[in-house]
């Protein structure tokens, strides 16, 4: 364990960033400091996990100080081993995300590269924040950037629409999720006999350890449960993703298919705060998931564009995790951990690739490609491994975290277990079918003759991903023995 102040320092780098870039005399540097900027935070992040106590179930590195002291709010940071992965693996993909905009963004650099070090420092909030309202206050955070992103640097001729449906949706499904936090501190009160507002707390320890009458736990579960769903997706709250990955910038696509906010959300605090009646309501989370995991993999099977086929098959994967969750078993939360860190390098990787081919030819509809492996083989080759990660392939960080979530599933919920199976054959139909369409073939476009392949730093980028795929995928039992107290309390504390 280390003595320094870790997570402050994970949230304060990528503002000092932002400072460095206004600061700086030349906004061409921009790229330069954000890449520096994030190489530091992945370098903190690997120190906490370096230091970060596996055998340990309780929460770490925790910093504690008084916030709004009327209220009984914190400043409270702190991760286990659910969330301690996240740290380093998010800020390995903002690295790429920098690396895909080396030479995109020509508007406002200093802008650009300055709303992505805040969207970094927000997600890295939304892992950390142990006060519910901190946590609140980072998820409204994380709003912003993304708006300005997919509104001034969008791809796409409705990209203002595009950000401005996401944006409410978002902000729209978080009064229920900040009513559910209110109603919690406001229980709390009425339980201690202190009132309000002494007796509040937002302290989201305080409130897993008494989470009230079954009344209460129900209203704050169908609450947050509402106010993550969008941002999971579920269907039928998936409808801006396909919208936002054909008109948002490459940054923004791989951010909202790599980073699964809304399942972390999920796991951390709508479970948790509501223990004795979650595990009741099983049918709802399997209900959620074996719709999304069908409903997405048919979309996405039908799809002719890259982008739109990558934002349905999100919906798809992210349906298993739901569906693993509701086992509500060590091995299906371990499944869906070790999943949604592999949204954030297979899917992740693969928007990043696909922003890449987009550069080059200027389309990502597979009527317009077709043969693009011959001109761009690495690109080609390493798009390949990325999808059989994200397919579960052996060998790949996709692997264990399937079949840890199918098994839970068939364990649990036998019919749902049975229609996910289904769902995974669909997945390599889509996937394999626009694989084939879009790089195998005759080359018949001037654009694709014509492209380059990737340029050193994009392949190094793209290695990087894929070094990580192979360590999880061939050495999943560090990852795992990592996740396992903190998921064995996490099953302990339901009722």
């Amino acid at each position: 364990m280390t003595g320094l102040p870790l997570l402050s320092l994970l949230l304060a780098v990528p503002v000092a960033g932002v400072a460095l870039i206004w600061f700086w005399t030349t906004p061409g540097h921009a790229r330069f400091l954000a890449l520096g900027t994030i190489a530091a935070e992945a370098a903190l992040a690997l120190v906490a996990v370096a230091t970060f106590d596996a055998a340990s179930p309780g929460f770490q590195f925790v910093e504690r100080a008084l916030w709004i002291p009327t209220l009984n709010v914190h400043y409270l940071l702190g991760v286990d081993g659910i969330s301690v992965l996240f740290l380093p693996l998010s800020a390995l993909l903002f690295l790429g995300v920098v690396v895909a905009s080396w030479n995109t963004v020509q508007t406002l650099p200093r802008l650009y590269f300055s709303l992505l070090l805040l969207q970094l420092g927000a997600t890295v909030g939304v892992f950390c924040a142990l006060d519910t309202l901190l946590f609140f206050l980072f998820w409204e955070l994380s709003l912003v950037p993304l708006y300005f992103l997919m509104s001034l640097w969008g791809v796409g001729p409705n990209r203002r629409f595009a950000a401005g449906k996401y944006t409410l949706l978002m902000l729209g499904t978080g009064v229920p999720l900040l009513f559910g936090f209110l109603l919690l501190a406001f229980a709390h009160a009425a339980a201690t006999g202190a009132g309000v507002p002494a007796g509040l707390s937002f302290d989201f320890t305080v409130l897993a350890a008494s989470p009230g009458s079954p009344g209460l736990q129900a209203a704050v579960f169908w609450l947050l449960i509402i106010g993550f769903a969008a941002k999971i997706p579920v269907f039928p709250l998936h409808t801006w993703l396909p919208m936002v990955a054909m008109e948002g910038p490459v940054a923004v696509g791989a951010l909202l298919v790599g980073l699964k906010l809304g399942v972390y959300g999920l796991i951390r605090f709508a479970v948790p705060l509501a223990p004795g009646i979650a595990p009741e309501l099983h049918w709802l989370l399997a209900g959620l998931g074996v719709i999304g995991i069908l409903f997405g993999a048919v979309a996405a099977l039908v799809q002719t564009n890259l982008r739109r086929m990558l934002a349905y098959a999100g919906v798809s994967h992210v349906g298993l995790v739901v569906l693993g969750l509701a086992s509500f078993s060590t091995e299906g939360l371990q499944g869906a951990v070790l999943q949604t860190l592999n949204f954030t390098l297979a899917a992740g990787g693969l928007f990043l690739l696909t922003g890449f081919l987009h550069r080059r030819t200027g389309s990502t509809d597979v009527l317009s490609l077709g043969g693009a492996a011959r001109t761009m083989p690495r690109l080609a080759a390493l798009f390949l491994l990325f999808a059989l990660a994200s397919l579960g392939v052996p060998g790949t960080s996709g692997f264990p975290a399937e079949l840890l979530l199918l098994v839970s599933a068939l364990t649990t919920h036998a019919g749902a277990g049975l229609a996910a199976l289904f769902g995974v054959v669909i997945g390599a139909a889509y996937m394999l079918d626009m694989y084939r369409r879009a790089f195998l073939g005759p080359v018949t476009a001037p654009a694709v003759a014509e492209a380059v392949d990737l340029l050193p730093r994009e392949l190094a980028m793209a290695l990087g991903l894929a070094l990580v795929i192979f360590a999880v995928g061939f050495f999943p039992g560090f990852f795992l023995d990592l996740i396992a107290p903190a998921a064995n309390a996490w099953i302990g504390r339901l009722g």
